[in-house]
Formats: C-alpha cells, structure tokens, sequence
C-alpha cells in the first residue's frame, strides 16, 4: 500500500501519523509519503532526534518530498543515491527523500516529483538558520524535471509536488505570491503537457479536491485511487 498525507512540520503534527497507522495492518514494504515541510533535519537537536524515532517508529516506510520549509544546508549534506528509478537522500533505511525532478516506480507505479515553494514568512525568518534559499528549485532541477518526464514519454501514473500548478491556485482562491510565480508557471507547464492520472500537493494547509484530478492535503491520510 502506498499512503500519502501533507505537512507536518516537524514534531508539530507527526502524531497524526502515529495515531492513523496505529491499527492500520501494514508493514516496512508499504509507504507513507510526506508532501513536504516535514523537518526532518533541522537542527540537529532533540527535536530531530525524536522526530526521526517517531517515524523509524512508524509500521511502513517513510518517503516525502521537500516542501519550503526544511534546513536544505543539512539535507543536502547526505549523499545522493539511486532508489526505484530515481534519485534519493537516504536519512534512514526507512526515511527517504524524493528529490526533486525525478521519476520513480513505487509498487508498478510512477510517480513525477517536484519539491519546494517559497515561504511568505521568510521576513520573519533568518537566513541559514530557519530560512534558506534552495527552497525554491533551481534551473538544473527545473531541466531535470523536464528531461525525466520526456525520458517517461510525459506520462507518469501520479505527480507529487509541495505547492501546485498556477491555474490550480487561482481555482482554490489562493493568493498569487510573487516569489513563486516561477514554480507555478513550470508546474503549470508540465501539468498541460504531461498526462497523469492525480496531482497530489500540500502547503496550503487545506484539504481540497479541485476538478477530481487535483488533491491538496494536509490533515488527511489517504491511500492511493
């Protein structure tokens, strides 16, 4: 089985995960992807420390996508390797990060992948210690994306991304943060040319289905249509 869910900001919202699978018959070959702000390394302390137990804790696997809100500086300090197709960052055996513009094939389905977004309280925030700017792709990964899915003939079974295509926003009512206008452009972009059966995305602290293709979550846990 595969689950998927949205942010959980670190140690803020895990425990719905805990709670979910508590009962859930599943085991270390099924998954549970997180679509982004998960801080699973974030400062090294305490914090990650439990957060990383709580998920090794976790009955299945757990994969997740970068969303804006993660330290970029320690995760891309981990070595990159090659899992199911596409490129990784192994935190743990069971913690694993999708990187951004790749392909996988997760039990005979694939799966397009496109983390980051940009943070509207990034004033707030300081740079390199709560804040960097690699939350926002950058042109290789943009390029990377789009050879990846001309490799899979731009067809792909599900595309899981952090925040969503321009035209998806402006349906949810969403305000137009200028900083982002690029992501959503490309993500805009590849939802035209690229066929797919879902686009799963967080973010926006929200569940929302939008045109029954397009699904924002954050509270739920949904298994896979």
């Amino acid at each position: 089985m595969i689950y998927l869910t949205g942010d959980i900001h670190g140690n803020l919202e895990v425990d719905r995960l805990t709670r979910f699978f508590e009962n859930k018959r599943v085991t270390k070959e099924d998954f549970v992807i997180i679509l982004g702000d998960v801080g699973v390394c974030w400062d090294g302390g305490k914090k990650d420390t439990l957060l990383r137990q709580i998920l090794r804790d976790l009955p299945l696997t757990t994969l997740f996508i970068d969303g804006n809100h993660e330290n970029f500086e320690r995760l891309n300090d981990y070595p990159v390797s090659y899992w199911n197709g596409g490129q990784v960052h192994e935190i743990e055996p069971d913690i694993i990060h999708l990187m951004r513009g790749q392909v996988f094939e997760i039990e005979k389905k694939t799966f397009f992948t496109m983390g980051g977004a940009a943070s509207t309280d990034k004033m707030y925030r300081t740079e390199g210690i709560s804040w960097w700017a690699e939350e926002l792709p950058s042109e290789e990964e943009y390029e990377q994306g789009l050879k990846a899915l001309n490799r899979n003939g731009n067809k792909v079974d599900y595309i899981l991304t952090h925040t969503a295509p321009y035209e998806v926003i402006s349906a949810m009512e969403m305000e137009i943060f200028e900083e982002e206008d690029v992501l959503r452009q490309y993500l805009q972009t590849i939802s035209d040319e690229t066929e797919f059966k879902h686009w799963y995305f967080g973010h926006f602290h929200e569940d929302l289905d939008i045109e029954e293709i397009y699904h924002c979550l954050m509270d739920r846990v949904i298994s896979l249509r």
